[in-house]
């Protein structure tokens, strides 16, 4: 069976630099940050003080009644995103659409926040009956789930979770399903909300949060900072959205992935490579094609290092013209949500002429000899484009963008 092309048709975002997809690439492209003092949590008890979360939301304009208490903040924000890029999208509901379409969602760690809860009152507080919807709330499908009865969607409906790769990977797979035509249309993408007390303490304990802000690529750089959001996309053949008349953001033509098989944390440049490479080659792609790469770009030491060493490798001479920036360097990195928010960033980019910048950079570092856009979003007409996101465990996923012009 001939593979079918597969467009994007409707984008929704919340991150912690805008509530919605215009908010958030206006925030981009002035390079505005998002990080600032954690408020979920007393971070007087934590090393580190700052991280990217979404602030100030009702949760009861979004959800009615006792809705809101049955989700976790990680499910809000996937079902916020989902109705957005669905009203994006203009999608007009059938029977037989609802039976043809597919979700395929990405989370690190699901019901952080609930979990979090449930020990406490078990731990702490010595009850002995927990709530009983802890379960539904914690479980990493949640958002898969509730997208379907929010919907009516009766398709296939899953969830990856494959750390900071979770969201790549749940594109990825829901690209497929479209492009052989398993379905005709796919919600797809991440969510996360990872600023609990145990879970900001598990990652004081690795030593990877930066003590002021994330400067990818930068040579002061000193960490990491968390993040929290989600952003789901619409998928559908392209036949299918011209047929409907449907306003086209972009076009996904590859997806590349591969594992390390070398340390649990420790990057690799190698399999970061592998991956790209491998996305190349779904997309049947040259690297020179390739104008913009959105990086992992997590600011820590090692991993910007090996990052930019496997553009190298696989980009060879083209590396000097590349622009590559870290979108972390604004929104956070969102766990299992970053490659969906980044994924957003990068159609956007193509579908506006705009590349991101990389914020709060200050100096060059002679090992991210790259251009990363520094501090300025750049007018550039690009047509294909590559977001990264490599994972704790050693899990890689890139996918591969064009332009789309009619």
């Amino acid at each position: 069976m001939e593979k079918r092309r597969v467009v994007i048709t409707g984008i929704g975002v919340i991150s912690a630099v805008g509530r919605n997809t215009s908010e958030f690439w206006q925030s981009l492209c002035e390079g505005r940050s998002g990080i600032r003092p954690i408020e979920a949590v007393d971070r007087t008890q934590l090393h580190f003080k700052n991280g990217a979360e979404v602030r100030g939301l009702n949760m009861q304009s979004y959800f009615k009644g006792k809705r809101a208490d049955l989700l976790d903040r990680f499910a809000q924000f996937g079902l916020i995103a989902a109705r957005e890029a669905v009203a994006d999208a203009g999608i007009e509901w059938t029977q037989h659409l609802r039976e043809r379409t597919g979700i395929v969602t990405g989370s690190c760690v699901g019901g952080q926040t609930s979990e979090d809860q449930a020990f406490v009152e078990l731990y702490r507080n010595h009850r002995h009956r927990l709530h009983p919807l802890s379960i539904p709330r914690i479980m990493a499908n949640a958002v898969a789930s509730h997208m379907t009865l929010e919907f009516g969607i009766t398709g296939p409906a899953y969830t990856m979770s494959t750390a900071c790769s979770s969201a790549n990977h749940a594109i990825g797979h829901a690209f497929w399903m479209v492009s052989h035509g398993l379905t005709e249309m796919a919600l797809t993408g991440g969510s996360e909300a990872p600023f609990s007390m145990g879970h900001l303490k598990a990652w004081e304990a690795m030593r990877v949060i930066s003590s002021d802000t994330c400067r990818p690529f930068s040579k002061n750089r000193s960490g990491m900072i968390l993040g929290e959001g989600a952003a789901m996309m619409v998928m559908e053949s392209l036949e299918a959205a011209l047929a409907r008349g449907a306003n086209i953001y972009g076009e996904i033509v590859g997806f590349g992935m591969s594992s390390n098989a070398d340390h649990i944390t420790k990057p690799s440049s190698q399999g970061a490579a592998r991956a790209m490479r491998e996305a190349l080659t779904s997309g049947n792609l040259q690297p020179e094609q390739v104008g913009y790469i959105n990086a992992h770009g997590t600011g820590t030491l090692a991993s910007d290092a090996a990052e930019v060493s496997a553009i190298r490798s696989v980009f060879g001479k083209h590396a000097e013209r590349l622009a590559v920036s870290s979108t972390k360097s604004m929104h956070g990195h969102a766990l299992g949500a970053a490659g969906a928010i980044e994924a957003a960033a990068t159609i956007l980019g193509l579908h506006y002429g705009v590349l991101p910048p990389t914020a709060n950079f200050i100096e060059p570092d002679p090992q991210c000899n790259l251009d990363v856009i520094p501090n300025e979003a750049r007018r550039a007409e690009i047509e294909y484009a590559l977001s990264n996101s490599f994972s704790f465990g050693g899990l890689n996923a890139v996918l591969a963008f064009n332009r789309w012009s009619s």
